[in-house]
């Protein structure tokens, strides 16, 4: 506001001073059972929460324009606004409005951001919600994440090059970077981004936040101790988490370095193309995630999501996974994953529920579930015992029954406690003797007056004697005006009526107090209870994350059995050759669509670094080079793959180059997307890389695609040396097998039946014949007058050849005649052959005339 406080009302001035501290956020000031926004705050929130603007009276000479929400209301709005990337404050009356004078003391208690979300009520079960850090360092990033509902904190440092690709490997809800970092930085990002001070990111102040939370001197144990920019990075998030949390963040107890050489890198197209957990349509399903994801809780649904995106190089670490799912797939009898998905579907989210504890924002329930969940373990570890294998052996260990925690609980949470902590019925019956007196007091009071009653009646005589209650004079003895005379004296008098006096006595005095005040005693006593026994689950948060995770995973290594099993898929192999050879591979959610899948061999080797991919549209040429990227993905993922056999050598990166798409945004036009993902390829592939190039070079005029498809090619098999599928329309593509051995033609085929087509959609070795265009036109529906038409030109053009002679400009004077392409002059020497007559030359006349020709030619 432009006006100075001085000339707002009390409550105004209050509101204005919390606002002016928390001025990019929206402000919900608690008002009774509303939360107000005010001014500006108000209208931005009616427009996104679709709520009424109004207006009510003055302050500094203004209309207050205002809009509210239900108190009890509020999560669901808060969601609303996170989802669109708003930080909401969360402004809650502190003080007794009793005891105030003027407004009642107000202070934010929280912040509500899309990146520190804990509560379940705003969060997505299946989906880790990250806040990201990033900090710029000359030729070098800084990156730092944290998941507050987990307490899971990473650092890394890579090129500012490689910054896109670890965001849309990241995912994170919400970015920090310092103030002058450049506009165009965290194009093509959809995250929410927050610009703080520079000086925040100061690396000497973060070493030393991060070292007091960790409890460590340094952070040499932790690996960080040369990363510069990274400790800026993760400085910077630790200390706006904890403003936002408005405590400390107890539960993050450690930090991992991650380096790039663990996982097999993918680009964003990658990520995209090959439609890991979003259709390129943006939609959920169908994608590999929803088709793999039968796991029984959300931390499995969590862990799946982040296996996807992070395929793995450590061989050691993917044999004991295959190992592990080998044995929860069993044999022709049991099916051991079926039950432990018997037990996991009664698992509540422990990973988020430890964190909540130790925010002190744990619900009731959080509590009887995670009670619920510690009582299964005994059965988790009975079942796992079961297997011999490494890696279902620690999963064994970290899954240790917790029995005194288990204990703790049950003595002091009702088996189905209250949905909320104010509504009272929490605590356990017997967990406190003064609790089990105040509830006492509120369920034996009808007994205790009935018994009263019937006491003084036969104590004083006074048959018609009445003990009762009303909200104004509270608990009373009621006597008709006649028996008045029988009143003992230690009867005082409350209330005369025409007919009747009304006393009060000592004990019913005392036993008044205790009851009108038991309920809010009991309340309280209740909270401080709970929060005491937060307290005491506090150090078993450590235990508690070990369980969270190894459920997780157990949870995701159960659904990879099952989707093996009911899918037929089967071990892939792992080789030190390079070399990628995969029988009968099928594509995981295409085969899912369709109700006849053809599988597909492939082969790819060091004599066979590069298959050119040919066949009709719609023929599968896509679908076959999609099934061979995410065979190798799930493989390196610890699951099973869909194919008879798979053999895979070592892989660094699997990179993608597929579909058109152009970029408005970003003013970048559909071949430039084209251009700019092949280049991306062309400088981080390598030998270990597996490359899919689909139509390269369809965006622009036919030579200039064909010639850069060629030198793509080419570059790929004499530079890069990738394993590479190079699908392509250009036929003069397959010419390359006859200059390099290391390539190889196949094609998908089809036939013609008199005007149809049928696909064939098996893959053949050789090129080939021809990409039955205008038949998969006439299947799109172009009208059969279009067909015709184009077949007719198709005529003309093979008769005159395309490429004639050098490429025309279509914007030249004269370039709206027939031909596509103008005829070449003749040469001088075909002009003369021409114009003689050999029957009229002598033998000496003809050797002349030939060796003036051979120097003409040679000219």
């Amino acid at each position: 506001m432009t006006q100075s406080l001085e000339k707002h009302t009390p409550m105004m001035q209050q509101y204005l001073r919390i606002k002016a501290q928390h001025p990019d956020m929206l402000v919900f000031y608690r008002m009774g059972d509303f939360y107000e926004l005010f001014y500006d705050d108000a209208e931005r929130a009616a427009r996104l929460l679709n709520i009424t603007l109004t207006r009510r009276g003055e302050s500094a000479g203004e209309a207050i324009r205002m809009a509210g929400v239900p108190y009890h209301a509020v999560d669901q709005y808060l969601a609303k606004l996170v989802k669109l990337g708003e930080s909401v404050a969360i402004c809650e009356q502190i003080g007794d409005p009793a005891a105030s004078r003027g407004p009642v003391e107000r202070q934010v208690t929280r912040v509500v951001t899309p990146g520190t979300l804990t509560d379940a009520t705003l969060l997505d079960e299946k989906r880790d919600n990250l806040l990201l850090a990033l900090v710029p360092q000359g030729k070098t990033a800084g990156l730092a994440w944290l998941s507050l509902a987990s307490g899971r904190f990473a650092v890394m440092e890579t090129a500012i090059a490689n910054v896109g690709s670890e965001l849309e490997r990241i995912a994170p809800s919400e970015i920090l970077v310092p103030e002058d970092t450049p506009a165009d930085f965290l194009n093509g990002s959809t995250s929410a981004v927050k610009r703080l001070p520079p000086w925040q990111f100061d690396r000497d102040a973060a070493l030393r936040a991060l070292t007091q939370q960790f409890e460590t001197h340094d952070l040499s144990g932790f690996g960080a101790g040369e990363l510069t920019a990274a400790v800026s990075a993760a400085g910077a998030l630790l200390e706006y988490a904890r403003s936002t949390q408005g405590t400390a963040i107890a539960h993050v107890k450690g930090l991992t370095v991650e380096t790039e050489r663990a996982w097999v890198r993918m680009d964003p197209a990658t990520r995209r193309n090959l439609e890991l957990t979003e259709t390129l349509r943006g939609e959920p399903a169908p994608t590999l995630y929803s088709l793999l994801d039968t796991c029984a809780t959300g931390m499995g649904s969590r862990w799946l999501r982040h296996a996807l995106h992070h395929p793995l190089r450590d061989r050691s670490v993917l044999a004991a996974r295959l190992d592990a799912v080998a044995k929860l797939i069993g044999g022709a009898v049991d099916a051991p994953w079926r039950g432990l998905h018997d037990v996991l579907r009664q698992c509540a989210d422990v990973e988020r529920i430890g964190a909540r504890i130790a925010l002190k924002t744990a619900r009731p329930r959080d509590l009887s579930g995670l009670r619920e969940t510690l009582a299964l373990l005994p059965e988790f570890s009975a079942q796992l015992s079961a297997f011999p294998g490494p890696r279902l052996a620690e999963l064994a260990r970290a899954l240790a029954p917790q029995a005194g925690l288990v204990a703790l609980l049950e003595a002091a949470i009702k088996a189905e406690p209250a949905s909320v902590l104010r509504e009272g019925g929490v605590i356990a019956d017997g967990y406190d003797a003064g609790l089990d007196e105040l509830r006492a007091i509120q369920s034996n009071s009808g007994e205790f007056l009935v018994q009263l009653e019937a006491r003084e009646r036969a104590r004083t005589g006074i048959g018609n004697l009445k003990v009762e209650y009303n909200r104004v004079h509270g608990f009373y003895i009621e006597v008709t005006r006649a028996q008045a005379d029988k009143v003992p004296a230690e009867y005082r008098r409350r209330q005369t009526l025409k007919n009747a006096e009304r006393y009060i006595t000592p004990e019913l005095k005392a036993f008044e107090d205790k009851a009108l005040s038991a309920q809010d005693r009991a309340l309280a006593r209740e909270k401080q209870l709970y929060e005491k026994l937060l307290d005491e689950l506090a150090p078993h948060i450590t235990r508690l994350q070990q369980a969270a995770a190894a459920l997780a995973e157990l949870d995701t290594l159960a659904a990879f059995a099952e989707r093996a099993a009911a899918l037929d898929y089967c071990a892939p192999e792992f080789t030190d050759e390079p070399l990628v050879e995969i029988e009968a591979g099928r594509h995981p959610v295409v085969e899912r669509q369709v109700e006849s899948f053809i599988a597909n061999d492939a082969r790819l080797a060091d004599s066979r670094r590069m298959l050119i991919v040919t066949g009709p549209n719609m023929g599968g040429k896509s679908t076959y080079m999609r099934q061979v990227a995410l065979i190798a993905l799930l493989a390196h993922c610890g699951s099973y793959v869909p194919a008879r056999r798979a053999r895979l050598g070592p892989l660094d990166a699997i990179y993608t180059r597929i579909g058109a798409a152009d970029d408005l945004a970003g003013g970048r036009s559909t071949f430039m997307v084209e251009m700019t993902e092949a280049a991306t390829i062309l400088h981080h592939a390598t030998s270990s890389s597996l490359v899919l190039m689909d139509e390269i070079g369809r965006g622009t005029s036919t030579l200039d695609g064909l010639a850069l498809a060629w030198a793509i090619a080419r570059h790929l098999v004499e530079k890069t040396r990738s394993r590479t599928l190079f699908a392509t329309h250009y036929f003069e593509m397959t010419r390359l097998a006859e200059d390099f051995r290391e390539i190889a033609n196949v094609h998908l085929d089809a036939v013609e039946h008199k005007d149809h087509i049928v696909f064939l959609h098996s893959v053949e070795e050789g090129p080939a014949s021809q990409s039955y265009g205008l038949q998969v036109a006439g299947l799109a529906g172009v009208p059969g007058a279009v067909i015709r038409a184009a077949r007719k030109r198709l005529a003309e053009l093979e008769e005159h050849g395309l490429a004639a002679g050098p490429q025309r400009d279509l914007f030249a004077a004269g370039a709206t005649g027939a031909r596509l392409a103008p005829q070449p002059a003749e040469h001088p020497a075909l002009t003369k052959l021409r114009a003689l007559d050999p029957d009229t030359l002598t033998p000496k006349e003809a050797l002349e005339l030939l060796y003036e020709l051979r120097k003409q030619l040679d000219e």
